[in-house]
């Protein structure tokens, strides 16, 4: 793979890279460069997790090493109780290894790392206290406004202000060359790059990719609005339930649906070079394919796919999507994680 077809691929369905031409530089003159993403231990993982998987999936394969911070401290500022720290990492630990596997991840070069596990150091907490002298609060409270949930009102918390000092020092502690994540991530994103430079260390390059809409109308698909999303160990029946009753509009691009299609399902298939079919009765027309997500887009707002032949695929693609998510051991952990 050469150094254009490399970029085109971290490019994919990305909104924003900061800079693409520090990015060019970084695959020109570094053979093994390295990229990381965080999430916090809060709600349980669930389906629109898989675009961040094949986005790292994209990474891979263009030569990188990859690094998963699961993020236990930063899960316990954002309102996780300290208590069941550990049980919420092993069940994000299981459901990650899970999607890996599901897609087809070649994990030599993938490592998950638990946030306290280098948080806790004297050189981490040094650099945090020394950041926390040279940051505002009010700059502190504007990166994290899009993300920590305690962050806003008379009541909120010291920890939303830390929060976001973590995640920028957090760069430098993994040894990392690019941070990924979803689009509202960016004011952290921003925020790492001019303030990392404070204390000494070079600013990182920052790579965003949209967020998957829910399953309901409007707002993305999140672990704190059950209607939203599908779990990583709803069953067959509770799968075909959710996304036969989704949002979808005849001859409307947005929604969830046609998210998770382009961010994941088409993401997997072009690379396999497989096609997405839909079956339909001959007196709809009989099955059709499609190789390409702009393909199914366009059939779709012309009112040529109904949304419940789309539906009855996407379905039967998520549960394919879930076979090698070890449900009953998920739910087992998650009894004292998410009691």
């Amino acid at each position: 793979m050469n150094l254009e077809e490399k970029f085109k691929l971290i490019k994919r369905n990305t909104v924003e890279i900061i800079t693409e031409e520090e990015l060019k530089k970084l695959l020109k003159e570094k053979k093994k460069p390295s990229v990381y993403l965080g999430t916090a231990i809060t709600g349980k993982p669930h389906l629109a997790y898989f675009a961040w998987i094949i986005k790292l999936a994209d990474f891979l394969k263009a030569g990188f090493k990859v690094k998963i911070l699961l993020a236990d401290i930063h899960g316990a500022l954002d309102n996780t109780p300290w208590d069941i720290l550990e049980e919420r990492y092993k069940y994000y630990e299981l459901a990650i290894k899970d999607m890996l596997s599901t897609v087809g991840m070649e994990t030599k070069n993938v490592e998950i790392i638990k946030g306290s596990s280098f948080q806790l150091k004297k050189e981490y907490i040094l650099d945090l206290l020394k950041l926390s002298s040279l940051v505002s609060v009010h700059d502190s409270r504007k990166a994290a406004s899009d993300v920590v949930k305690n962050n806003e009102g008379e009541q909120a918390k010291l920890s939303g202000l830390i929060y976001p000092l973590m995640q920028a020092l957090d760069e430098e502690f993994l040894n990392v060359d690019i941070q990924y994540g979803g689009i509202d991530q960016r004011k952290i994103f921003v925020f790492a790059r001019e303030n990392l430079p404070k204390i000494g260390y070079k600013p990182r390059i920052e790579v965003m990719t949209p967020l998957i809409q829910g399953l309901t109308e409007g707002g993305k698909m999140s672990a704190s609005i059950l209607k939203s999303k599908v779990d990583l160990t709803d069953s067959d029946e509770e799968i075909k339930d959710k996304i036969k009753s989704a949002y979808c509009l005849e001859g409307d691009r947005n929604n969830g649906i046609l998210d998770f299609i382009n961010f994941v399902i088409m993401a997997v298939k072009e690379d396999k070079k497989e096609k997405f079919i839909v079956k339909r009765e001959k007196k709809f027309g009989g099955d059709i394919s499609y190789k390409n997500y702009n393909e199914i887009e366009k059939d779709f707002v012309d009112k040529n796919l109904h949304p419940q032949d789309l539906k009855n695929t996407v379905a039967e693609e998520i549960i394919k999507l879930l076979n090698n998510v070890d449900k009953k051991k998920l739910l087992k952990i998650g009894e004292g994680a998410y009691s």
